[in-house]
């Protein structure tokens, strides 16, 4: 069975929702979109910056509407939520990277930047999309389990990672009844880590199919299946679900 399959004779499990995915051209968020509509979501729209892949990855899935824009500007972010007519369901931010520079390396301005950018597109997403969210409905953000232990080198990077998920937490409350839940991924296969690993690409995937419990390299279609979990499962808010083979087991 595709990972996109679902049993024969299962009720969509999003079925006529609307679902938006920021950062949704490529890796994770196109596979959540592909996911939502084998899933049954009737609108989908994707955001990136890149205007050709972006339309690309909407003929794919299907995708009602795409808009290019930089989701970390705060005034482009929220005129493109003020845009959308009707209530959304679920929104998926996969926009963003870490940052894995040494910090005493960086310049102060770079320093808080690579510090606050997650933060400030949680909240920004959180601002912009609360009034258009259903009850019920949900904002999954994208976080990370790597950095959880202490490492030279990764100071910026672990402070994200341990400070989102208190983040989240708070945000659940904040934003009731409307579910904001954290996806904290290991190494997941996609163009963003090829990108980061370059010509070790494929020493790191050789390594983790050694190394990993479940004696494989986790891919995108695996994030999405979880992804569409969360937006399903409507007891599910304020928590960190960790999805990473059992990395954090051996690493």
């Amino acid at each position: 069975m595709s990972a996109t399959a679902k049993p024969a004779g299962r009720e969509p499990e999003l079925l006529g929702q609307t679902v938006v995915v920021i950062g949704g051209s490529a890796g994770i968020g196109l596979e959540t979109a592909r996911r939502a509509s084998a899933e049954g979501a009737s609108v989908i729209i994707l955001t990136g910056r890149n205007a050709e892949r972006l339309e690309q990855a909407a003929r794919e899935v299907g995708a009602e509407r795409t808009a290019v824009f930089d989701a970390n500007d705060p005034a482009a972010l929220l005129a493109f939520f003020q845009d959308i007519r009707t209530p959304i369901d679920h929104v998926m931010v996969t926009a963003g990277a870490p940052h894995y520079r040494p910090p005493l390396e960086m310049l102060p301005e770079e320093a808080r930047h690579s510090l606050s950018e997650h933060f400030l597109l949680a909240l920004n997403v959180a601002r912009s999309a609360a009034s258009k969210v259903r009850p019920a409905g949900s904002l999954i953000f994208m976080g990370g389990t790597g950095a959880r232990r202490p490492r030279p080198g990764l100071a910026i990077v672990s402070t994200v990672t341990v400070a989102m998920p208190a983040l989240i937490a708070n945000l659940a409350l904040e934003l009731a009844p409307t579910r904001v839940n954290l996806i904290a991924a290991g190494f997941v296969d996609t163009p963003l880590s090829a990108s980061l690993l370059g010509d070790d690409l494929d020493k790191r995937r050789d390594e983790l199919r050694r190394t990993l419990p479940i004696r494989r390299v986790v891919g995108p279609a695996d994030v999405a299946a979880l992804a569409i979990h969360i937006m399903s499962n409507t007891a599910l808010t304020g928590a960190t679900y960790d999805i990473d083979g059992g990395q954090q087991l051996v690493s």
